[in-house]
């Protein structure tokens, strides 16, 4: 089933259906995840701020995948991003101590 999801709380709505249909608790579903019952809540009641990374992991949990519906356009362009090695951050040398 595809549910089109463009807000934070259908996303957590989705998140919360998916946990009830497995009869399993907040909490449990939390610790099975590696996340936090606090944050797990977080994300069921749609908070807007939460960290996409740990968000994922929950959606992993219940099976749920995150799809986007891209305009054909970005093709080429996804492709040749995907081709590129990743980009790293180059680190600053030492502070130099004054004397």
């Amino acid at each position: 089933m595809l549910v089109p999801v463009s807000t934070p709380q259908e996303l957590g709505l989705v998140l919360r259906a998916a946990r009830k249909t497995q009869g399993m608790r907040l909490d449990d579903a939390a610790a099975f995840a590696g996340v936090g019952p606090v944050f797990a809540g977080a994300v069921e009641r749609g908070k807007p701020t939460v960290q996409l990374g740990l968000v994922m992991k929950l959606l992993q949990q219940f099976g749920l995948k995150v799809v986007i519906d891209a305009p054909s356009e970005v093709e080429a362009e996804l492709a040749a991003l995907k081709a590129k090695p990743p980009r790293t951050r180059k680190r600053r040398a030492p502070a130099k101590p004054r004397a």
